[in-house]
């Protein structure tokens, strides 16, 4: 029987977790498409500068990536403490980065006094943000619901572009966390797109995010 996705992620149990999303059908995400001979290449670029704003916004970090012809792998270390030490500021700051503004957000942000019922529901919209902003499907959500779009405008269609939701593993040492690490940076080499560690480290389509 599938597990649900918040018994998969346990905080109190590891903050690091290996994330995998799998392109559907012959969907390419990068790489040459021999049937079409068509390059993806330039989506490698588009995975990694939106992986770069989603870990300027949330708490989340980037210990290890590879982006593969139809898949990508993630290691990330959550910092929940980190989210739960932001300002009221600085969580409406991040979040009006991804997403439209709040009227009551906007009122307090002008300056206004409010009163204590929309103070109370103020609180209740930071507490539900603050909790978004350290959490893994929030994250991949904007990730992969990007890519798609992105995607399925240069491809001129439409429907699934990722196969069903992201998997995730978790990493409960240190041990299981430098193993994943080693395995998703040599990814690259296994499938012969970089012939040594260090190319996947400094060629272009592998700088560091």
């Amino acid at each position: 029987m599938t597990r649900a996705r918040k018994k998969l992620i346990d905080l109190a149990s590891t903050s690091y977790y290996h994330l995998i999303s799998r392109c559907v059908r012959r969907a390419f995400l990068c790489g040459d498409d021999k049937y079409t001979g068509q390059n993806f290449d330039h989506r490698r670029e588009w995975l990694v500068e939106r992986i770069k704003l989603l870990s300027s916004v949330f708490a989340i970090d980037i210990a290890a990536y590879a982006i593969m012809s139809n898949h990508y792998h993630l290691v990330v270390n959550v910092n929940r403490r980190q989210a739960l030490d932001w300002s009221d500021d600085e969580v409406i700051e991040r979040w009006y980065q991804l997403y439209n503004g709040h009227i009551l957000l906007d009122r307090y942000l002008s300056g206004e006094q409010l009163d204590k019922v929309s103070l109370l529901f103020f609180n209740e919209i930071i507490a539900k943000w603050r909790e978004r902003l350290y959490d893994i499907s929030w994250y991949m959500k904007n990730l992969n619901e990007y890519i798609a779009r992105e995607a399925n405008k240069e491809d001129n269609c439409t429907g699934k572009y990722w196969e069903g939701r992201y998997k995730s593993q978790s990493l409960l040492d240190e041990t299981a966390v430098l193993s994943c690490m080693a395995y998703v940076d040599l990814n690259p080499i296994r499938a012969n797109i970089a012939d040594t560690l260090e190319e996947t480290v400094t060629s272009p389509q592998f700088k560091s995010v």
